[in-house]
C-alpha cells in the first residue's frame, strides 16, 4: 500500500469511529431514558388511555384478548416515550457528526430547521393527544350502536394512538419541507401560493391517509396542515434568496 493510499485511509477510519462513538453515545442516552421510565411504564399506559376511559360509559373499560399484553403494552410505550424524550440527544449526536463537513451559512439554517422539525413534532403529539382523541372518541362513542358495548384491547389502543400521534408529527413538518423545497430552489414562494388549490386537495387525501377512518380525525389533521402551508410559504418567502422570493428565477 501506498503512502498516499493509506493517508486516504485515515479520514475514512476516522469518520467510522467517530459514527460508531455517536451511535453508542446516542444508544446509551436513549437506554438510560429507557431505563428511568420502565418503573413508570404502567403509568404512563394510564395516562396515555385517559382520553379513551373519559368519553366511555360509566363502568367502561380496556381489556386484554392476549396473555401477555398486559405486560408488552406499557412496555412498547415506555420506549416510545423514551425515545420521544431522548431525541434531543440523538438529533445533537447527529448534528455533532455531520456539522464539520457543513459550511458556515448551511450550519446558520440547517441548527433552526432541526430545532424547527423537533419542535413541531412535538406540538403534533400534543395536538393528537390534547384536541384529537378527546373528539375522536367522544364521536366514536357517540356513534356506537344500542346494546354494543365499546371494550378496546389495550394493544389494539396503543397501536391506534402511536399511528395517530406519528401522522400529526410528521404532518406538522410541512412548513420545514416547504422551507427546504425553496432552498433548495425547488420551488418559489411564489409557486406555492400559486399552487395552493392543488396542495389542499392533497392534504385532504393525505389526511384520509394516515388518519383512520372517521371525518372527524381526517378534519383534526387537514385543517392544521392547511394553516401550516401558510405558515410554509411565509417562512420560505422569508428564508428564499430574493429573486425566488418574487418568483422569478434565481
Amino acid at each position: 500500500m501506498t503512502d498516499g493510499a493509506a493517508d486516504n485511509e485515515r479520514p475514512l477510519i476516522a469518520h467510522l469511529l467517530e459514527l460508531r462513538t455517536r451511535l453508542l453515545r446516542g444508544v446509551a442516552g436513549l437506554m438510560l431514558v429507557l431505563l428511568a421510565l420502565l418503573p413508570f411504564a404502567n403509568r404512563l399506559y394510564a395516562l396515555l388511555a385517559q382520553p379513551l376511559l373519559a368519553k366511555l360509559p360509566k363502568g367502561g373499560q380496556l381489556i386484554a384478548t392476549e396473555v401477555a399484553s398486559p405486560f408488552f403494552a406499557p412496555m412498547k410505550l415506555a420506549f416510545f416515550a423514551a425515545l420521544m424524550v431522548a431525541m434531543p440527544w440523538l438529533l445533537y449526536q447527529a448534528w455533532a457528526f455531520v456539522a464539520p463537513g457543513l459550511y458556515k451559512r448551511e450550519k446558520r439554517l440547517a441548527l433552526p430547521l432541526l430545532s424547527s422539525a423537533l419542535a413541531l413534532f412535538y406540538a403534533g403529539c400534543a395536538f393528537a393527544y390534547f384536541l384529537v382523541l378527546p373528539m375522536v372518541f367522544g364521536f366514536l362513542a357517540r356513534v356506537t350502536p344500542s346494546g354494543v358495548a365499546m371494550m378496546t384491547d389495550i394493544s389494539a389502543y396503543l397501536d391506534f394512538v402511536l399511528v395517530l400521534f406519528l401522522a400529526f408529527g410528521l404532518a406538522f413538518e410541512l412548513p420545514v419541507a416547504l422551507v427546504i423545497l425553496a432552498l433548495l430552489g425547488w420551488v418559489t414562494p411564489a409557486q406555492l401560493r400559486e399552487g395552493r388549490g392543488y396542495a389542499v386537495v392533497g392534504i385532504f387525501i393525505v389526511a384520509a391517509l394516515l388518519t383512520p377512518p372517521d371525518v372527524v380525525s381526517q378534519l383534526m389533521l387537514a385543517i392544521p396542515m392547511c394553516l401550516l402551508y401558510e405558515a410554509g410559504i411565509i417562512a420560505a418567502k422569508l428564508v428564499a434568496p430574493g429573486k425566488q422570493a418574487d418568483g422569478t428565477a434565481a
